[in-house]
């Protein structure tokens, strides 16, 4: 029995006044509850001003609402300090900091940097981008036709040579959640930095850097109900004070002459000029959101109803669905439907106002290994009920007829 009550969270969000809507793109997305929205519209209504530079009450006030979303945000990844987390705009942006703020100062001609074939292009860009600077080697993790990775040579693409190891927590194709714990311990061993893109797990599951022992963690707001335009960086704190700012301009510095600049303490000297404070308030109301609902119930109840969207769709003749094997995985499941290309077919459900996903998801390699251009993905969330996915299986069925000429 879920402890979750679906029809009153549904009504916390405006968007779903439609009823009829079926909302199946969470992973990209997720849609914004009117009490992140209420936060935003307040903040800005009545509270709004620049942070840490007016000695004027509406300042104080701004600068105490941005602050407290920090301690929020610290709490959610149980960080031990709150000058670990830094905001960013997203995960995107969080990984490009280490990659230029870490990487440049760390890697040098030789040293290898290993990733996975699993990875969403935020997580292989930049490190194709600094190895190719640095005269760094990227390997990769090979993942398996089941959406797994095969750790099999874990053990040989690990070396002393091996300084920096980021890998993704869960699949955004697959659903898969990796077994991150253990790639960490052994990333330990040889005395690599490790990072974990928590983009997709951190709406689901609950985070704790603490116990993780990671060395930087990114995720992204819009993902568990904020806004577009925060996210935040998690890295220990002897690591990033240690680090050089990844952008230039007002409040990350100490003191600045025509000839020389110092920079300001963590996590100011990486948050240069106005911060995004609207969009900061409202990730701090989306996470007091999260935590009234528990994330441990949140976590049951996706698994829930992704089983249940699992057994659906493998009744429909045709439809192939890509990874989800015994291992844990998460609310995301990519499929295909024999004879019908993903675009064509995220038209026809958009007819019925249901929204899906096509493409490569940003993850090309992976349908490269798949042998694939791209697939469906219907990511579930909190707001999403068992007959949302009766609608997505009747449309596909329905589509599937109409292509078969039935």
């Amino acid at each position: 029995m879920s402890k979750l009550d679906v029809n009153k969270i549904r009504s916390d969000f405006p968007v779903f006044q439609d009823q009829s809507l079926v909302y199946l793109d969470s992973a990209a997305t997720t849609q914004k509850p009117h009490q992140v929205i209420d936060a935003i519209s307040e903040f800005y209504s009545h509270s709004y001003a620049n942070v840490h530079r007016g000695i004027y009450n509406l300042s104080f006030k701004a600068t105490e609402a941005y602050h407290g979303a920090r301690l929020k945000a610290q709490k959610f990844i149980n960080a031990k300090d709150w000058q670990s987390i830094i905001f960013t705009g997203g995960t995107t942006e969080s990984i490009n900091l280490v990659a230029h703020s870490w990487g440049r100062k760390n890697l040098n001609m030789g040293d290898e940097i290993l990733i996975t074939e699993m990875e969403h292009h935020s997580n292989i860009v930049p490190w194709q981008l600094i190895a190719e600077d640095r005269g760094a080697i990227l390997k990769y993790i090979p993942i398996n036709q089941d959406g797994t990775l095969d750790l099999s040579d874990l053990g040989t693409l690990l070396s002393d040579k091996t300084k920096l190891v980021s890998i993704i927590h869960q699949s955004n194709v697959f659903g898969t959640i990796n077994p991150i714990q253990e790639i960490i311990n052994k990333a330990k061993k040889v005395g690599a930095i490790t990072l974990i893109d928590a983009a997709q797990s951190a709406p689901h599951d609950t985070l704790d850097v603490q116990d993780m022992d990671c060395d930087f963690l990114a995720l992204s707001g819009h993902k568990m109900l904020g806004p577009t335009g925060i996210g935040i960086l998690y890295g220990k704190l002897d690591i990033i004070e240690g680090m050089e700012p990844f952008m230039g301009g007002g409040d990350m510095i100490n003191s600045v002459t025509m000839s020389k600049s110092t920079w300001n303490d963590a996590p100011y000297k990486f948050e240069a000029g106005t911060p995004n404070i609207a969009q900061a308030v409202g990730f701090g109301a989306a996470i007091d959101y999260l935590d009234q609902l528990g994330m441990q119930n949140v976590s049951e109840y996706l698994q829930d109803l992704k089983l249940y969207a699992l057994i659906q769709l493998k009744a429909i003749e045709g439809i192939k669905v890509y990874g989800h094997t015994k291992n844990k995985s998460s609310s995301v499941i990519s499929f295909n439907l024999q004879d019908v290309h993903p675009h064509d077919l995220a038209q026809f459900l958009d007819q019925d106002n249901i929204a899906v996903r096509a493409g490569h998801h940003c993850a090309q390699p992976v349908m490269d290994k798949l042998g694939i251009s791209s697939t469906i993905r219907a990511s579930l969330y909190i707001y999403n009920t068992k007959a949302d996915i009766d609608k997505l299986c009747d449309s596909l069925v329905k589509t599937a007829k109409f292509f078969r000429g039935l």
